[in-house]
């Protein structure tokens, strides 16, 4: 496949991330950790210089990081009020603590859901709550079926936009969306594998809380993740809540017991933070905004590498037993990476590792995640390496 016209090359974009050589290793983490750019360390020494300089007057600078940063997310998941935190744990915390869990104690979910709602849920499942796995495949019906085990007990629906796994993009989310306004279930969408790999697609998604991040294809590093709130998210009060959440509250004087909240994304902050990662955010937004690194831009370098991947991976002609690929599902129906299903994911990981390539494992799936910055001669050589060692 060749570039696209207008499409920035990896050779252009690889003098950017000079400290991470990135045109000297083979990244392939670039679904888990891509590469920041060499921008995110002038956002870094632009916190230091205004803690240095204002130390506790650098506060107003922050915010308006912060309030850019918000601005950003709205705009990847369609609009709406948008609260930050340090991790997606802590907002999905805050997220089920605002819910009515005593008089609707059921939540419904699937078994392919990263780690930060599969152990939190599956806490809450012992015994706290009836927790509800669906199979997350096959997932051309997943939002179906989890459309049919909603009921007047359920709390809220909790799935995947892209399954972390598989890199499956999960379809009829507006379908389980209007499943949860009939019967007044909250749904929540981790679209933190879609960022940055496709544009979000929030077409009947308005009422829906989504959850996010930028430690992956934003290139954002850690420290900025968000919650998304829906037009109703006022009348709900998170009960892990932090002194953030009444920076803009009145006491009410009528029940002065009543602890207050803020409104819109206020509701769901939390307390004092790192502001650094907002610093170094910011800055990667302005060098993505300088290359035009647009979410559609993107989605096509995306396509085009992991088509590559793929193309690669079928000429060395693995034994299928060994490891293999989903081959009935279009590029189009994937997100940001390739997925491989192996019984051996963990040890070709290391042996990978030990070869000069970086890649990930997830059970059995071998996770290979290009980035922008990547040529395909080094993608090609990846997966030349995958084939040496299997053989």
């Amino acid at each position: 496949m060749t570039a696209e016209a207008g499409t920035p090359r990896p050779e252009d974009l690889a003098p950017h991330y000079a400290r991470f050589r990135v045109a000297e290793r083979l990244l392939l983490t670039g679904h888990s950790h891509q590469a920041w750019p060499d921008a995110a360390l002038d956002g870094q020494v632009e916190a230091f210089t205004d803690a240095a300089e204002r130390v506790d007057g650098k506060w107003p600078r922050a915010f308006a990081k912060a309030d850019r940063l918000r601005a950003h997310y709205a705009t990847l998941v369609g609009g709406g009020e948008v609260a930050l935190g340090a991790n997606t744990h802590e907002l999905v915390v805050r997220f089920l603590s605002a819910l009515p869990l005593r008089t609707r104690p059921r939540l419904v979910t699937t078994d392919g859901e990263f780690h930060t709602l599969r152990r939190q849920l599956g806490r809450l499942g012992e015994g706290l709550v009836d927790l509800v796995r669906v199979p997350a495949h096959p997932v051309a019906d997943l939002a179906a079926r989890l459309a049919s085990e909603v009921d007047d007990r359920t709390a809220a629906v909790l799935v995947s936009a892209v399954l972390f796994e598989t890199a499956h993009v999960v379809p009829g989310l507006d379908t389980l969306a209007a499943a949860c306004a009939r019967t007044g279930a909250e749904l929540l969408v981790d679209a933190y594998h879609a960022l940055g790999a496709l544009p979000f697609d929030a077409t009947g998604l308005e009422a829906a809380w989504v959850v996010g991040g930028g430690y992956k294809y934003l290139q954002l590093g850690e420290g900025n993740c968000f919650l998304r709130l829906p037009p109703h998210a006022d009348t709900l009060r998170p009960v892990i809540t932090g002194w953030y959440a009444e920076f803009d509250a009145l006491a009410d004087e009528r029940n002065p017991d009543l602890v207050p909240y803020g409104t819109g994304a206020a509701r769901f902050a939390g307390a004092t933070y790192d502001p650094v990662s907002h610093y170094r955010a910011c800055a990667v937004l302005d060098f993505f905004d300088s290359r035009g690194l647009t979410p559609q831009v993107l989605r096509t370098i995306s396509l085009r590498q992991n088509t590559i991947l793929a193309e690669e991976f079928d000429a060395l002609d693995l034994p299928e037993h060994v490891v293999t690929r989903d081959r009935t599902t279009p590029r189009t129906a994937f997100g940001g990476f390739l997925s491989l299903r192996t019984p051996d994911a963990a040890r070709l990981h290391t042996a990978l590792a030990g070869a000069g390539v970086a890649t990930d494992s997830r059970g059995e799936h071998l996770r290979f995640g290009p980035a922008p910055y990547l040529r395909d001669d080094q993608l090609r050589a990846a997966m030349t390496t995958l084939g040496n060692l299997v053989e």
